[in-house]
């Protein structure tokens, strides 16, 4: 199982959002580019990067950061958050990025998801956000009727290989992930399945490794302390 060290950006700042609230920030740092040599000096594989002023508005005001940060390390990234044109994409893996997280989109411009697949085919990921199982949109700020277990059907068909399903719920809450959601989205799909939200401590990665997950993304855990990445990396076989 792959461990993805998380890079929130906003305002060109590295921050953490508590349950994805834009009005609970907390900073941890000035330079995108120095955390993420950070984690890579440390052991990191893959590093995922959201875009929060993107997540919310659309707007790709951080995508000089993002770029840097792709410029900068050896490791492939993966960068999500208010991806909603071909243009977005086509900089950002013309620049480095190995995958693109299509979010929002997914949901509301179905034939953009299609173009992108058909273009970058498995460079192209799509997050899936959803509370009590049923999907939210626009940085979390609105919520759809949309199940997320259906949603990983029409992913599937249209072609899609890889995607993050967070839980807002467990997001920033440093509870533990919602072990019971994820096994039943792994089990639903072929999918490969990155878990993000909640994971705070080595057994909860543990767990996870168990359910055959494809990867794991931890946030505020490593910033916080709780965790930390190197004694990860030093224990972590991703059973290849």
């Amino acid at each position: 199982m792959i461990l993805f060290p998380a890079i929130d950006i906003r305002d060109g700042k590295c921050v953490r959002l508590i349950q994805g609230d834009y009005n609970k920030e907390i900073v941890y740092g000035d330079s995108p580019t120095e955390m993420a040599l950070l984690w890579e000096k440390q052991g990191a594989e893959y590093i995922h990067i959201v875009d929060l002023d993107g997540a919310k508005t659309g707007d790709s005001s951080n995508r000089l950061a993002i770029q840097a940060v792709a410029k900068a390390v050896s490791i492939p990234i993966q960068v999500g958050g208010g991806i909603r044109s071909m243009e977005i994409i086509d900089e950002h893996i013309a620049s480095g990025v190995s995958r693109i997280i299509i979010g929002t989109a997914a949901i509301t411009n179905r034939a953009f998801l299609e173009e992108a697949v058909a273009k970058y085919g498995d460079k192209i990921a799509v997050s899936i956000d959803a509370r009590n199982g049923l999907v939210a949109t626009d940085g979390w700020t609105e919520m759809s009727d949309i199940k997320a277990i259906d949603l990983l059907q029409e992913l599937e068909n249209i072609g899609v290989k890889t995607v993050v399903y967070t839980d807002i719920f467990k997001d920033g809450m440093m509870q533990g992930p919602n072990f019971e959601e994820l096994l039943a989205v792994n089990n639903a799909t072929s999918i490969d399945v990155i878990a993000s939200g909640g994971v705070s401590t080595k057994e909860n990665i543990e767990q996870l490794g168990k359910m055959d997950l494809y990867g794991a993304i931890i946030g505020k855990a490593l910033y916080d302390g709780a965790l930390s990445l190197e004694e990860l990396m030093g224990g972590n076989n991703r059973g290849e």
